[in-house]
């Protein structure tokens, strides 16, 4: 019997490596794994180009397209990438913030404002610290140079937000160091951080901040999920299935190599007892899959959807993913 041919786009991962190594196979599937350096890259060739049978995506950006209604694509909850977003907020000590509440009315620098990213970190400021943001503006661009964040297609906000594109020359860790943005809300660390004394984070204990939200609400930001093609899983439903075992076959091998003893997989010299603290935090798996497992971070981006305009109402979180029987396992 012959195979499926699908192409897949991811980053590259541990736990996806096994996929790409051919460790695991998808059943039923002759997988073309394509792994590429950025997200952003495969983000704009997958919803600008639908180049992908299938790809990781923004789950900001699939959401807001599934909020619209004919969205071309549909999801699995797989969710290859999720960070912890309070460590992601820099500041210009000389801009007078001192606390949460002094962003409203400053001038932020963000590479998208639609980015999963800086939706979470919004959302965390909004419920946690009341800042509403009112009069701020927004200057969108790259923070290692002075171009674009990438070619997104992500559609427009329900309501206008202040968003200037930057368009000064410097990169936006730049115009922070400069003093030109009051703060810097992206992904990635600045590299004036620590190199410049005027840059700084506006929460230094990030850590014990993002440990104590996990442990009192169960949120652990979800940046990227694996969507695909509608027209390709309309033709092939049982492939969704396949994908999402296959997914959770590699994460497992990848999480058995993590904890092995006999040689460190990675060059962190407490890796293990860093798993210790990880597991008694996340109850021996910090990046489940399936809906119920991850419902209050679900949930939570949700609300940050419509209160920042993404979407006019949350969207049932069974009918944000196509039917997957092995996730009801997980």
């Amino acid at each position: 019997m012959s195979r499926l041919p699908l192409t897949l786009a991811t980053c590259r991962y541990d736990r996806t490596e096994a996929l790409r190594s051919g460790e695991v196979r998808v059943e039923g599937v002759d997988l073309n794994l394509l792994t590429l350096g950025h997200g952003r890259e495969i983000f704009d060739r997958m919803v600008g180009g639908l180049e992908f049978d299938a790809s990781e995506l923004s789950i900001s950006e699939y959401t807001a397209l599934a909020g619209r209604g004919n969205s071309p694509f549909v999801a699995i909850p797989v969710f290859v990438s999720r960070v912890f977003r309070h460590g992601y907020v820099f500041i210009n000590k000389k801009s007078g913030i001192k606390s949460p509440k002094d962003l409203n009315g400053k001038r932020i620098g963000v590479p998208l404002y639609t980015q999963s990213a800086a939706l979470w970190v919004r959302g965390h400021l909004a419920s946690q610290y009341g800042v509403t943001f009112k009069g701020a503006t927004w200057v969108q661009g790259a923070v290692e140079s002075a171009d674009t964040h990438g070619k997104p297609s992500a559609p427009p906000l329900l309501k206008s937000v202040p968003i200037e594109q930057n368009h000064s020359g410097y990169s936006l860790d730049e115009l922070l160091a400069r003093g030109e943005i009051d703060a810097l809300i992206g992904s990635r660390k600045p590299a004036s951080l620590g190199k410049h004394p005027d840059v700084a984070r506006l929460f230094p204990n990030f850590r014990a901040l993002e440990r104590e939200m996990f442990v009192k609400e169960k949120i652990f930001p979800i940046m990227h999920l694996i969507a695909l093609n509608r027209g390709f899983y309309e033709r092939n439903r049982w492939v969704a299935n396949s994908l999402f075992r296959a997914f959770v076959e590699a994460k497992r091998l990848a999480m058995a190599r993590m904890r092995y003893a006999g040689s460190l997989n990675t060059m962190m010299p407490w890796q293990l007892e860093e798993i210790e603290e990880i597991d008694e935090v996340f109850g021996g798996d910090a990046f489940p899959y399936g809906i119920q497992a991850n419902r209050p971070t679900l949930e939570a981006l949700m609300r940050h959807m419509v209160e920042q305009n993404f979407i006019k109402k949350a969207i049932p979180l069974e009918e944000l993913f196509v039917p997957t029987p092995g996730a009801m396992e997980h």
